[in-house]
């Protein structure tokens, strides 16, 4: 990861700002975009391994949460914002109906006392938060 951000900002430095745009910015926007498709990267190496390691394909619990888990991910990747703010906001908001949607999942499949009362815990938690998120404001800009 430091070689790839090192990287890239040589890459800025010696560029300068001949895009016309903030280096800076655009440093962010290329690392956020590499630290992405490592992160991806990683996750299907990580995950061809566990397939492999227990000598079948995926498993009845990780079909059921397939897709949950996609829409999430793709919810938090195309969620953005104007400023930090924004964006965590945004992609929060994602990441908790990915939490919310995996525990409907939990309540409609498992048996288990103890994972219902969780999946239930989350569900009426992170609803809550996204609601606080939805209703923030930024601050206005001194």
């Amino acid at each position: 990861m430091r070689v790839v951000l090192t990287a890239l900002l040589a890459s800025v430095a010696l560029a300068g700002c001949e895009g016309g745009g903030d280096p800076v910015e655009q440093a962010l926007r290329e690392t956020a975009t590499a630290n992405q498709s490592a992160a991806v990267r990683e996750t299907a190496t990580t995950s061809a391994s566990v397939r492999g390691s227990t000598g079948r394909g995926v498993s009845a619990g990780d079909r059921a949460f397939k897709a949950s888990e996609a829409a999430m991910h793709a919810g938090m990747a195309a969620a953005s914002g104007e400023t930090v703010d924004q964006a965590y906001v945004a992609k929060m908001i994602e990441h908790h109906r990915g939490a919310v949607a995996m525990a409907d999942v939990a309540l409609a499949q498992s048996q288990d006392p103890e994972i219902r009362r969780m999946a239930r815990a989350v569900k009426d938690a992170q609803t809550r938060e996204i609601a606080e998120m939805r209703a923030w404001k930024p601050r206005p800009a001194n």
